[in-house]
């Protein structure tokens, strides 16, 4: 059963995630296990994101070897995986 990953980024500026993005979009698309990605600011200031992915190992591989050597000096995102029971798309 597919997982959701939330991520909370202290210190996160649209303009700094919209960076990543233009570099990271397309190969998260093609990654092993991506089913889908939202990003936007949080109250307190930060940014937050949430994905689905197959398997928490797609998740958590895609993590270490494509988004964590590419954060902004500073930067740590607060991770939590939960299982998804249903999953709707248009």
């Amino acid at each position: 059963m597919a997982i959701l990953m939330i991520a909370e980024v202290e210190g996160q500026t649209p303009e700094k995630y919209d960076a990543m993005l233009a570099q990271m979009g397309e190969p998260m698309r093609k990654a092993k296990g991506f089913i889908s990605h939202l990003a936007g600011p949080t109250e307190d200031g930060g940014w937050r994101v949430i994905e689905v992915w197959e398997t928490k190992e797609d998740a958590t591989r895609w993590f270490a070897e494509a988004v964590h050597p590419n954060l902004p000096p500073g930067v740590k995102p607060r991770r939590a995986f939960h299982e998804v029971h249903a999953l709707v798309e248009r």
